[in-house]
């Protein structure tokens, strides 16, 4: 488990570094417009996602049969070499290229999850999945925080920390990182015909009670990318916050994320189970969002960041419900499907949020709501409610 937290916390901070000044890159690529960023950002949001879509399931398919250590290497070698890229791009279009790269080798994370499936008993599963949900607060504590100070600098320098973030990362895998599935729990042979997008999706179908919680995950975190998709474009447009406390304000979500997954979720799932624990943490993000969809002012905005780290609760409680339902050898195409599953989601979420927010501040908005996005995910996850009520069964 320490290994794989520092792999999954190195990636985070990878990615955590840029978030403050991907759109504000993108915005000085297409003069200054918010809400010509705002349909950019989707854009390179979909195709982010339409990438790992297609790549998650066969990246899940090759760990099965050749091990997770050579996948989760080859994701952080390539993921470097990318932000090199876009560090280096000076055209919309080139970066643009180096985030549906970007999509294809973010593979480490839904490897990270199979790996925990590996080497962790099924009831202490969800306490394993907080532990990198723990790594994943942490690197947006340091990553968003570090990314909006030195974005300050140089609007290019994030990039760059970013690739040597992810190059220590295959540093660190090569020499340190051990294979967790053994020769003989290995799959035979790669089926070709379920290692695809489709096939993945399928494959979801034919264990038990799966595809319930796997439409579950897909209404989540379909709610989830109002964050990524609007988060700094709307509290600069609201709230007047520029990079640095766009970073600032990330970093506490962080470190509220943190806390719920180190600290709460490995006492809070045993005592009340993965389904209750699932329930209650669906109820807070729908809070969490809207007070951050109707906040007049930042600082009421700031009350709706404890709750939805609260959310945080349900995603290990969903996790450990799946790896339950799968045998060993398919828990890295298990992961990739679900991984599959969520880029389904990234794939129009992106261009869905970001155009609610465009349209909700444009001069002849029905409703100048312009945080109807935070709104509409509050409506996806009461969804999600009801929805875990039926199939999110012990």
């Amino acid at each position: 488990m320490a290994f794989v937290f520092i792999t999954v916390l190195l990636d985070m901070l990878a990615f955590g570094v840029v978030i403050p000044v991907l759109p504000q890159l993108i915005r000085d690529f297409v003069g200054g417009d918010y809400a010509q960023a705002a349909v950019w950002v989707g854009i390179f949001g979909t195709l982010f996602a339409v990438a790992q879509f297609v790549c998650s399931p066969i990246q899940g398919a090759l760990s099965d049969r050749f091990g997770r250590r050579p996948v989760i290497l080859l994701s952080n070698l390539g993921l470097g070499l990318d932000f090199i890229l876009m560090a280096l791009a000076n055209t919309l279009p080139l970066l643009f290229l180096g985030r549906v790269l970007a999509g294809v080798t973010a593979a480490s994370v839904a490897t990270a999850n199979a790996y925990i499936a590996d080497v962790t008993p099924a009831d202490r599963r969800a306490g394993a999945f907080g532990i990198v949900g723990g790594a994943f607060g942490l690197g947006f504590v340091l990553g968003p925080a570090l990314g909006g100070l030195l974005g300050g600098i140089d609007i290019r320098l994030p990039f760059w920390v970013a690739a040597g973030l992810a190059l220590l990362n295959f540093a660190y895998g090569f020499f340190i990182l051990p294979e967790s599935l053994p020769l003989e729990k290995r799959s035979a042979r790669i089926d070709w015909r379920r290692a695809n997008p489709v096939g993945a999706l399928l494959m979801l179908r034919s264990f038990p009670r799966v595809f319930g919680l796997a439409l579950l995950a897909f209404t989540s975190n379909l709610a989830h990318y109002a964050l990524p998709s609007t988060f700094v474009l709307y509290t600069d447009y609201r709230y007047g916050w520029g990079a640095q406390k766009v970073g600032l304000v990330l970093a506490l979500v962080g470190i509220s994320n943190v806390l719920v997954q180190l600290v709460l979720v490995r006492r809070v799932v045993p005592r009340f189970g993965e389904r209750r624990t699932l329930l209650a943490g669906l109820l807070f993000g729908m809070g969490g969002f809207a007070i951050m969809g109707l906040a007049p002012q930042g600082t009421l905005f700031l009350l709706g960041i404890p709750l939805l780290a609260l959310w945080g609760l349900a995603g290990p409680a969903t996790q450990s419900l799946l790896s339950r339902r799968v045998p060993d050898d398919q828990q890295g195409r298990l992961q990739g499907s679900i991984a599959s599953v969520v880029a389904v989601a990234g794939i129009f979420a992106p261009w869905l949020f970001t155009h609610i927010f465009a349209a909700a501040i444009a001069p002849d908005a029905l409703l100048a709501l312009p945080g109807a996005a935070f709104v509409v995910s509050t409506l996806l996850l009461g969804v999600a409610f009801v929805l875990a009520l039926r199939v999110a069964r012990a």
